[in-house]
């Protein structure tokens, strides 16, 4: 059974990515929400794919359920069409967009395609998470795991020594004082 990994590119920031492989017999909805969990969004929102080509024009529409909107030809349903039967190029691309009202979009793009299937995986799958995802509703929540990392990599929180606010006295030496004359014309 043929196994599909897409990348999956926040549209605003494509340093902005997660990997993601589906078996070509599941659905579009599966794909749907394995990409949902990857970018950590609740499930609240209309959805739709859109088939696309290298300047990611969207083509047919793949979407959660037929909307009160104009279509110029009738939909395909996420939970009846299959993702294998809407490959057409070996580097199939898709435009995926959720939450009609705050217009996210996701580029997806078939990046390999393999005949053996991982036994220790659970399809669909994410794969791989490339930088901090956009947060659905506003701010990250201070108390997340990704800010946690950033406080440890920068250290933020310690004030660092030898910066104050602006305006404040420090009591520091200055620098001819601190190194001394003898090394003052190095300096210059």
């Amino acid at each position: 059974m043929a196994v599909l990994k897409f990348r999956i590119y926040y549209e605003e920031d494509d340093s902005v990515y997660r990997d993601v492989v589906v078996k070509h017999n599941q659905h579009f909805l599966e794909l749907h929400q394995v990409i949902l969990k990857a970018y950590e969004f609740d499930s609240k929102h209309q959805a739709t794919f859109f088939r696309s080509n290298d300047h990611w024009q969207r083509g047919r529409e793949i979407s959660l359920e037929k909307y009160e909107k104009e279509y110029k030809v009738a939909p395909l349903l996420m939970g009846e069409t299959t993702i294998g039967s809407e490959i057409k190029d070996p580097n199939q691309k898709f435009v995926y967009q959720y939450d009609f009202v705050k217009n996210w979009y996701f580029l997806i793009e078939l990046i390999s395609v393999s005949k053996e299937e991982n036994n220790k995986l659970e399809y669909p799958a994410i794969v791989k998470s490339e930088s901090i995802g956009p947060s659905q509703y506003g701010t990250r929540g201070l108390i997340g795991d990704n800010l946690a990392e950033v406080e440890e990599k920068y250290d933020l929180n310690r004030n660092a020594e030898g910066f104050s606010e602006v305006g404040e006295e420090t009591g520091d030496l200055d620098v001819e004082e601190e190194i001394g004359p003898e090394t003052d014309t190095a300096l210059e």
